[in-house]
């Protein structure tokens, strides 16, 4: 009997129908989450609970969950992030996780650096001002010259450096297990942590859910910063103290932050008052082009846990 697939990603095949097409040409009974919207924990075990191979995004794969899924035996997660399933569970249930890493490293790198333009040159901050019939004039900054702190330097963070580095700033990063040989050539400078808090113009968030010690920006850390500096987080929305980062800014401590990712989402707490923050709902990896490949990939890959002489998708 073949195995049946639950797609739970509810914007599956939204931004064109190649994912859906090697879905079906995979010959694999399927169901799609109907709501177009993420599912809740109830919801999940209902539609997946015969299924044995799951399409998944990031609604929750907890204890409970995989509990009440017992024929569950692959999560294809479209996407890199897995701090939504159980890890614990899964390895217990044999249930084997797959995602989808190399494909988000693009579309966050380039959301990173588009907020860090944004909030140096004060372009959403001004667009407020003048669509309140307000012609008034705040100075920005110029890149060139200042130290960007990357948090973090796995796939997405390297990607920021190479980036950051041809427009003439000074890059240091920080990581647990760094790559001295890439950092060498590519002339970043790895410091401690707390250096880089100290030192950086611009600080950016690009680390992984840590299961042993959580990573967490306080209020020392961020006090530690330098006045006027700027914040980036597109990495976890837990990672960073909310009131701790509003106190910062409206006091001015720091001269901006931008966010697309929150402890809660959809996100509606205090931070929406300032004029010095950037906030995207959590929009990082959503191109056109990244979705695409990605809900590609996280297919390709359930097929072949299913069926291991298959093609992968290239």
């Amino acid at each position: 009997m073949k195995p049946k697939i639950f797609v739970a990603v509810s914007t599956f095949a939204e931004y064109g129908d190649a994912p859906l097409n090697l879905l079906k040409e995979s010959g694999f009974p399927y169901f799609l989450n109907p709501l177009g919207r993420r599912l809740g924990r109830e919801e999940i075990i209902k539609m997946g609970k015969d299924s044995e191979g799951v399409i998944a995004g990031v609604e929750p794969y907890d204890d409970y969950v995989l509990d009440h899924m017992p024929k569950l035996r692959c999560i294809s997660r479209c996407g890199v992030g897995i701090d939504n399933i159980s890890i614990k569970k899964a390895q217990e249930r044999g249930i084997e996780i797959r995602n989808t890493p190399d494909v988000v490293t693009q579309p966050v790198a380039e959301l990173t650096v588009a907020m860090i333009f944004d909030l140096m040159r004060k372009l959403s901050y001004h667009t407020i001002l003048l669509k309140s019939k307000r012609w008034e004039k705040s100075p920005g900054f110029l890149l060139a010259g200042k130290k960007v702190g990357i948090l973090g330097l796995g796939r997405i963070g390297k990607k920021v450096a190479e980036i950051m580095l041809k427009l003439d700033t000074e890059v240091y990063g920080t990581d647990l297990f760094p790559d001295l040989k890439w950092a060498a050539n590519s002339n970043v400078n790895i410091v401690p942590f707390e250096e880089l808090i100290s030192l950086s113009d611009i600080l950016t968030i690009h680390v992984s859910i840590n299961r042993g010690e959580p990573l967490r920006i306080g209020e020392k850390e961020i006090r530690g910063m330098k006045k006027g500096a700027i914040l980036i987080n597109t990495a976890r929305g837990n990672i960073i103290d909310e009131m701790a980062l509003y106190d910062a800014l409206k006091e001015k401590h720091l001269g901006g932050a931008a966010l697309d990712v929150f402890p809660e989402e959809p996100y509606k707490g205090k931070l929406c008052e300032l004029d010095n923050i950037v906030l995207t709902p959590h929009v990082a990896t959503l191109t056109k082009e990244s979705r695409i490949q990605m809900e590609l990939e996280a297919t390709s890959n359930l097929i072949n846990f299913f069926r291991p002489s298959s093609r992968e998708f290239v």
